[in-house]
């Protein structure tokens, strides 16, 4: 916690289009923090994967996976002044990706990895997970326009989604925000985010439900 009740460390997450950097960002401005992104567009084989998922799934996860235990280390470094930080990504979370694409063998020397990796890692102080139906995803997904996530089908990303909802329902490692984000306007409506902004600053530990009706 920070030295004046919030959560230090916030993670926002949530599968592909659910709109977890969007909320991200707009909390990191709020509460004037510093703002860790995954960074898709940093990861060389990301576009490999989305048009040969079989050939590109190991290279794409081991990017990932060491890209966020380095940007996470380098919160522990962090200056001891700054009381927030948010991040739109749970270390834990890569390996949901990982058990979905990878192979055994690949799967098995990944987790070694990941292994190594994970206990130098700080926990966060609330976890917000945003959830919302496929269709409500592939749509979002559609609106934005990254060419390369046009490629995502219906089957993929619903096995992603059941994969976190079976995570989550057995998380414990920090308190946890669960969002129904289907049909509210987390950034572009002042109403729902205010409601959202006064659960979070009420959390100190537990696990929580957000299901509002959109207010207009």
């Amino acid at each position: 916690m920070s030295e004046h009740g919030e959560p230090g460390y916030i993670v926002v997450e949530g599968p592909i289009g659910v709109g977890k950097t969007s909320l991200a960002r707009r909390l990191a401005e709020t509460f004037d923090s510093r703002l860790l992104l995954e960074g898709a567009e940093d990861n060389p084989f990301l576009e490999r994967f989305y048009e040969n998922p079989r050939d590109a799934a190991f290279a794409t996860q081991m990017h990932f996976l060491l890209q966020r235990a380095e940007q996470l280390r380098g919160l522990r470094q962090a200056d001891l002044f700054e009381t927030t930080r948010i991040a739109d990504f749970l270390f834990e979370k890569d390996r949901l990706f990982a058990q979905l694409t990878l192979t055994a063998d690949e799967f098995a020397l990944y987790q070694r990895v990941y292994d190594y990796l994970a206990p130098e890692l700080q926990p966060p102080d609330l976890v917000i997970y945003l959830q919302a139906p496929v269709n409500v995803l592939l749509e979002r997904i559609r609106r934005r326009g990254i060419a390369h996530e046009q490629r995502i089908d219906t089957d993929y990303l619903q096995r992603l989604t059941d994969a976190y909802v079976e995570f989550f329902h057995h998380y414990e490692r920090a308190p946890l925000l669960i969002v129904n984000a289907a049909e509210i306007d987390l950034v572009g409506n002042e109403a729902d985010y205010g409601q959202l902004l006064e659960r979070i600053r009420s959390i100190r530990s537990g696990r929580h439900f957000f299901n509002p009706a959109p207010i207009a």
